[in-house]
């Protein structure tokens, strides 16, 4: 059997996503099933009634010391699959055609125990991550990834715990690290492809902030990663670096034209959008490190 798992809190979106997987279900010759775990109090029940003869819905309480439950959901999902075989998707998400087949073909001939496809911009949504999608899968094996697009066997999970609840963001990346450092490859497959609505730009910079934060947390937990952060993750340092030398521009007047390099590099992405953007993760950073 083949488990999609899908967390939600408030996402409408989940709608046209739940309607985009079930229509996957008719290329697959395996049973299949839609796992969702919601925290969104019945707010979302009307979706829930359109779709309950597909759907197993697990109504989530939140914690009350608790704003972000994200890994305490995806945790609860794979626990209730049924499948040998577990996919994510993101609540929100639009499935390409053939995406499902794509991701779990890996897994399904035996080859691979771990996937991750590939995550675009929704048409007419902002594209500023999509670069960055297609280079990272051009690699065979991934060091890292997030979960909007992920599948794997569920004695893997097993094997490494499932998902890390002391994180609020980025426990799907303390995930895929835990993985390789336990030997399980994350196969790369660009044709399995979903696509993300990434929302208003307050949304994305605030994405990018949690992001940021979440960053400099699992460096403090992953230690061993300091080693090659320069070379690895050349972001996570250069612009928190650029942030905390930015009182150098009272004796430097030209300091802050160092972003000039990043700007050309990125002209073909919106160099402004991008360095903003990149900033803000870099304060995210310094904040994580500064407050904890």
């Amino acid at each position: 059997m083949i488990s999609v798992v899908i967390v939600s809190k408030d996402e409408r979106g989940i709608d046209t996503t739940l309607t985009d997987v079930a229509e996957q279900f008719n290329a697959l010759a395996e049973d299949c099933e839609i796992v969702v775990v919601d925290a969104s109090a019945g707010r979302l029940d009307d979706i829930w009634d359109r779709h309950k003869d597909k759907v197993r819905w697990i109504d989530f309480t939140q914690p009350s010391d608790l704003r972000v439950t994200i890994p305490h959901q995806r945790n609860v999902g794979v626990r209730a699959a049924l499948g040998d075989i577990v996919v994510f998707t993101d609540a929100g998400c639009r499935a390409d055609p053939g995406w499902l087949p794509a991701i779990v073909a890996p897994i399904r001939y035996g080859t691979e125990q771990v996937t991750a496809g590939l995550t675009l911009a929704l048409e007419g949504s902002n594209t500023l991550y999509d670069e960055g999608a297609r280079t990272s899968l051009r690699a065979p094996y991934l060091a890292e990834c997030g979960a909007g697009n992920l599948a794997f066997r569920r004695d893997v999970f097993d094997a490494v715990g499932g998902f890390d609840e002391n994180f609020a963001y980025g426990s799907d990346v303390d995930f895929t690290w835990r993985l390789n450092a336990s030997g399980f490859k994350i196969a790369s497959v660009p044709g399995a492809v979903n696509r993300h609505d990434w929302g208003s730009k307050r949304r994305r910079l605030r994405r990018s902030y949690v992001y940021g934060k979440a960053r400099a947390r699992l460096y403090r937990k992953h230690r061993v990663g300091l080693i090659e952060i320069a070379r690895r993750d050349p972001m996570a340092v250069a612009y928190p670096l650029f942030l905390v030398g930015l009182p150098l521009t009272v004796l430097f007047p030209f300091y802050p034209a160092l972003l000039l390099i990043p700007a050309w590099r990125n002209r073909s992405n919106g160099a402004v959008r991008v360095l903003i953007d990149h900033l803000v993760y870099g304060s995210g950073i310094l904040v994580e490190l500064v407050t904890r």
